[in-house]
């Protein structure tokens, strides 16, 4: 019983933290209340501001990509309880965007820097990348995504039941709502310095990588179902003009929600 109430306590610690990460996000990249982001902050010479924000964006990437992948949950469940990996898995990513954010290196050189309707125009658009990554989680499941439905379940002593494959809103316009919301909260700016510039290149360089193992994990697990849904969905661009084959109109077989 007391590992049964670590279990979803150490869920709820893990989500806490992440939402504290997520929130300081959203002052780092727009230069909002926080103290230190993306172009506030103690400056260093170019040089070294360039590979220290590289190695804390490369940290990043290959934690989230290495722990997301099939081989590795399956070789770290001889240590690790089902239940816990995923609110391991967001942990460690949190404390790692934490990390950067407090070493990150600003490189203040502007790049562009607009005025009137267009920096309104552009702000709506960065706090439209951020809805839209919020938005995504919920569509989904997104306390499955945050491994606090696998906890609870862990309380309960009941074995998660599986989903099934659900295309919701968003999901039915790009196969991957969250990284497209990602990427216009990281582009969208009115001000755009070198260093900014630099993390949404990196960050943009890695997104479109690590889809492509998504990708592959997918079509391994769902198959025909999940290859008809790509054909049919683009992957991050929407799709307003261009023929669909009729074949491509015909709905995903129930399977198991993309991710």
């Amino acid at each position: 019983m007391v590992a049964r109430l670590a279990i979803p306590l150490y869920a709820i610690v893990s989500y806490g933290v992440f939402t504290a990460s997520f929130l300081y996000a959203l002052g780092f990249v727009g230069n909002y209340v926080v103290p230190k982001s993306i172009d506030v902050g103690s400056h260093t010479n170019l040089s070294e501001a360039i590979v220290v924000d590289l190695l804390l964006l490369g940290l990043f990437a290959i934690q989230h990509s290495v722990m997301a992948r099939p081989a590795f949950k399956r070789w770290w469940t001889k240590f690790l309880p089902v239940a816990c990996q995923r609110s391991t898995y967001v942990l460690l990513s949190s404390l790692i965007l934490l990390l950067l954010f407090w070493q990150w290196r600003p490189i203040p050189t502007p790049v562009w820097q607009a005025s009137g309707i267009a920096a309104w125009v552009l702000t709506g658009v960065h706090w439209l990348g951020w809805l839209i990554v919020l938005a995504s989680t919920y569509m989904i499941d997104h306390f499955d995504l945050f491994g606090l439905r696998q906890a609870f379940f862990a309380l309960r002593g009941a074995e998660m039941p599986g989903q099934s494959f659900r295309t919701p809103l968003l999901y039915k316009i790009v196969r991957h709502p969250l990284m497209l919301g990602f990427l216009l909260a990281f582009w969208a700016t009115p001000e755009m310095t070198a260093g900014h510039l630099l993390f949404a290149v990196a960050n943009t360089a890695y997104i479109l990588v690590a889809l492509q193992f998504e990708e592959r994990d997918l079509v391994t697990e769902f198959g025909a179902t999940y290859q008809q849904y790509r054909r049919r969905v683009p992957m991050l661009v929407p799709r307003i003009f261009g023929h669909r084959r009729t074949e491509d109109l015909e709905p995903p077989r129930p399977v198991g929600v993309p991710r």
